[in-house]
């Protein structure tokens, strides 16, 4: 059986900003040294998917860079991932307007392969799905589409896609974003004892023909708002649950969150597992150097040279230097693209890096920053979302866009 991965690399972003001002979204870098995209294609290739491809439209550079360097197969595994970015044609000038928009658009490149399914995913999400399983229960179920839903408590189901079962796992509703109504009553989970709702994941298995059919059918241009409502009365569409850690980085807070959370001794998802490994790019960087500081709770990444006085609870990204008598805690420091070697390039004369004496709290840093020495930078006493010429506050979360310089003594 022949089958495909489409990874939807979304729009533009807007949530994540400023982190998506100068990079696509499944761009970011996630856990030190990965990209949010290498998720959706790790789980693709441990899965026996490999012939996938990636639509782009938004600041898509860096993530056709990511992509060329990092995802390349030999001649004997016939296995590749290509990139369809937005394009004008004869039949449509315009940028792709949604997900069922940008998957239409493409259908005649990915259509070449003769897939008998289109396994279709999210960039922007973390979380390790054997598509497998996926696969299996679509064929046992004679499904037309299958969508992957998450069991979610009430708190959290009044935001997302919620689907309605019946007893042989057939959806027969669909309610985007119910909010905490006598609507989201009528939705729960009949399987579970405790009050349950299964959310829609974006993970989308379709049969081919049935796929082709549909998107020509009706030429509305979103899965989770037009297309799965429509085809729920018109085709059999069932639920494959998947019950393990999944979270959808759409937002500053959830991105700071779930990067955190992987600093737990044990955490819910972790990058540890060998019998399925995320993939990303090879960069033959050194060990990382602690010259001295205290280190707890830390995820660090290659090529890191750390001369601080405490840093706890971060994640320290690639080639992230750190200066003496700074403290670091409950921040995400994205690190550099690349070294200095002790020669400061910059007309500001701001090494690259974090200088000494540097306080850092509940803040994300972006790649390639020059923070000087005695910098403070802390979201206390700020609103909740604010912009600046050198940081926004997003979420209650200080974020130091990507190229800022900070000149030394700045209280931020």
């Amino acid at each position: 059986m022949k089958v495909v991965g489409l990874i939807l690399g979304g729009g533009a972003g807007s949530r994540l900003q400023p982190l998506t001002k100068k990079r696509a979204k499944p761009a970011v870098p996630i856990a030190g040294k990965y990209r949010l995209v290498d998720i959706p294609i790790s789980n693709c290739i441990n899965s026996g998917i490999r012939k996938v491809f990636l639509l782009t439209q938004f600041n898509s550079v860096s993530l056709h860079q990511h992509i060329g360097a990092t995802f390349r197969f030999d001649q004997f595994s016939g296995g590749y991932v290509r990139i369809l970015a937005a394009e004008q044609t004869p039949d449509s000038e315009g940028w792709f307007q949604g997900t069922a928009d940008a998957v239409r658009r493409s259908m005649r490149y990915f259509m070449d392969e003769a897939p008998d399914l289109v396994v279709i995913l999210s960039g922007d999400q973390l979380y390790r799905m054997d598509l497998k399983d996926v696969i299996e229960s679509h064929l046992i179920s004679k499904a037309d589409i299958t969508i992957s839903t998450k069991p979610v408590v009430r708190e959290e189901a009044a935001g997302l896609g919620i689907m309605q079962v019946d007893k042989y796992s057939r959806i027969i509703h669909f309610a985007e974003k119910p909010g905490d109504t006598p609507e989201l009553n009528e939705l729960r989970a009949p399987l579970y004892e405790e009050e349950r709702y299964l959310a829609n994941m974006g993970i989308y298995v379709f049969k081919t023909d049935i796929l082709e059919k549909l998107l020509s059918e009706n030429t509305e241009s979103d899965f989770g708002k037009h297309i799965i409502p429509w085809a729920i009365d018109r085709y059999k569409v069932c639920s494959h649950i998947f019950d393990d850690y999944w979270e959808d980085i759409g937002s500053i807070r959830s991105f700071w969150a779930a990067n955190l959370a992987l600093t737990d001794p044990l955490p819910s998802f972790s990058f540890y597992d060998m019998a399925s490994p995320i993939y990303t790019h090879m960069r033959y960087l050194p060990p990382s150097k602690i010259n001295q500081c205290d280190l707890t709770r830390c995820l660090l990444s290659d090529g890191c040279i750390i001369t601080g006085k405490r840093i706890v609870h971060a994640v320290i990204g690639l080639r992230a230097l750190v200066g003496e008598g700074t403290v670091i805690e409950d921040s995400i420091i994205m690190g550099a693209d690349y070294y200095e070697h002790g020669k400061t390039m910059h007309k500001s004369g701001v090494p690259l890096g974090i200088g000494k004496n540097c306080t850092i709290k509940q803040a994300i840093i972006d790649k390639n920053t020059r923070i000087g020495d005695g910098v403070v930078i802390s979201p206390e006493g700020k609103p909740a979302n604010e912009e600046h010429d050198l940081y926004w506050v997003r979420d209650g979360i200080m974020v130091i866009p990507i190229n800022t310089v900070i000149p030394s003594g700045t209280v931020l």
